[in-house]
């Protein structure tokens, strides 16, 4: 058994009846050259010969009884795959449109916990002869480097297909006496810890402050704790509502070095773009900077499959310029900065603070956030970036086209958008709820005129690149 670190832990207690913490993965298939028939059985065929090598996959969850600390996993379990694998029909013409749609409803639903928290969802019934294999994994289990690593080795990348299969033990709950006995062994370890933590935190924050006070240049960009409130920040239904498309990673890469600027802040001044004209046709004004999450990895190691090693950047967006070549030059100030504040501060420190979440009440308090958040002032949306496999995958012997991954909703915030580059191409998912697009693809195609309007003022003539490899956009409609 392994204990649920910090942030895995608040991962799972922020859940709640309408924020569900569970992350999508979506990998394509294109089985036009396929050898033979690709189909649901060809599906559950590989997922079962490699199931010893996703062993998140095998974990079930287990509280402590009283709740007296952070539960754990029970590894190493029998997986029901009749259960954890379904089929799903994409309804006709079987585009992006209507397989977003389904995965907007598959997104809609919490995860059993008293299952390995997991499913995956075989689509059929899309064109050109294409099959979507749609994973939801709780963040509990993965963050996004342990979802990449994860994938690679669903996919045959990671160069373990000659691992043998393991006879699993069986998986039994251990008595109460004995987990509550491994609870207290590790308060009284985290206790040990606790002086050595408040001293780097408070070393961190005096770092922090007096780097602030020697910034004597004046950017515009957000004050810390000032999101303002907008159209995408309001309490979150249950619902969700899932958008996809894809740019060309070359020309997201030479556009970034044109400008001097990193791959990185291209992608936010992407969605600071994409955002001006949502806000400006949604909320009729955008004349603030609005303030992004961005999650980043503090362990990167090729090998975790598991568990959540994050901190969190706080980034200004600034969506109330007008010129596109100077949101790109504040956007990548304001990531050089952010970026700056979280080292200062100790990259380690946020997540081990939340080991010392209080157990018993954390639930309470986020189901409480949850059901009356109707504004965020720390964050307005969240915006991620994960570099995805660089040579294409396979599935059953069946290439990968396209990989769309998300996180979650959080309180007072419906608005997520996920970038994972993969191969040639820069997929870009953008999830929400029922309350905020009548059209979810029109945050979609406000990203990709986004990237067009940089592109062209960045000297650039020949527009957006479709990408051939790609499903076709999502039609009007």
């Amino acid at each position: 058994m392994r204990r649920l670190n910090g942030m895995d832990a608040m991962l799972l207690y922020s859940e709640t009846p309408n924020l569900h913490t569970h992350t999508l993965k979506v990998a394509i298939v294109d089985a036009a050259g396929f050898d033979g028939d690709f189909d649901f059985e060809v599906f559950r065929r590989t997922v079962a010969d490699r199931l010893h090598l996703l062993e998140p996959l095998r974990y079930r969850l287990v509280e402590i009884p009283g709740r007296l600390h952070h539960p754990m996993w029970l590894e190493n379990c029998q997986v029901d795959l009749d259960y954890h694998l379904r089929r799903v029909t994409v309804p006709a013409p079987g585009g992006r449109r209507e397989l977003d749609a389904v995965i907007g409803e598959i997104a809609s639903t919490p995860l059993d916990r008293t299952r390995p928290l997991w499913e995956f969802h075989f689509a059929e019934g899309m064109a050109d002869d294409r099959f979507a294999l749609i994973g939801k994994v709780h963040h509990t289990l993965a963050d996004g480097v342990a979802s990449a690593n994860l994938l690679a080795r669903l996919m045959d990348l990671a160069g373990d297909d000659a691992a043998p299969a393991q006879p699993y033990p069986v998986c039994a709950v251990p008595p109460a006496p004995e987990l509550l006995q491994s609870a207290f062994v590790d308060h009284l370890r985290q206790a040990a810890e606790l002086p050595a933590l408040v001293k780097d935190a408070a070393a961190g924050f005096v770092r922090l402050r007096r780097q602030q006070r020697q910034r004597r240049d004046q950017v515009d960009l957000a004050k810390p704790f000032s999101a303002p409130a907008t159209f995408v920040n309001h309490v979150v239904s249950p619902a969700r509502t899932f958008a996809t498309a894809t740019l060309d990673l070359a020309q997201v890469k030479e556009t970034a070095k044109r400008l001097d600027v990193t791959f990185n802040d291209v992608i936010l001044a992407i969605a600071a773009g994409g955002l001006r004209e949502l806000l400006l046709r949604h909320d009729g004004h955008a004349d603030q900077p609005l303030v992004a999450t961005v999650p980043v990895a503090t362990d990167k190691s090729p090998d975790r499959v598991t568990g959540n090693e994050i901190g969190g950047l706080s980034v200004s967006l600034p969506v109330h310029v007008d010129d596109a070549i100077e949101r790109v030059r504040l956007t990548a100030v304001a990531s050089r900065r952010a970026k700056e504040n979280f080292e200062l501060l100790g990259p380690t420190v946020q997540g081990r603070m939340m080991q010392y979440l209080p157990t018993a009440m954390a639930p309470a308090v986020f189901r409480w956030q949850g059901r009356r958040a109707d504004r965020n002032r720390i964050m307005n949306v969240a915006v991620s970036n994960v570099p995805g496999p660089r040579e294409r995958g396979h599935i059953g012997g069946a290439p990968v086209s396209e990989i769309y991954s998300v996180g979650v909703l959080s309180a007072g915030s419906a608005f997520n958008m996920t970038v994972w580059s993969y191969v040639d191409q820069v997929d870009i998912a953008v999830l929400s709820d029922d309350r905020t697009f009548t059209d979810v693809h029109e945050a979609t195609d406000a990203m990709v005129r986004a990237f067009g309007e940089i592109r062209t003022a960045a000297g650039f003539s020949d527009g957006v690149r479709n990408v051939s490899t790609a499903m076709p956009p999502a039609a009007p409609v």
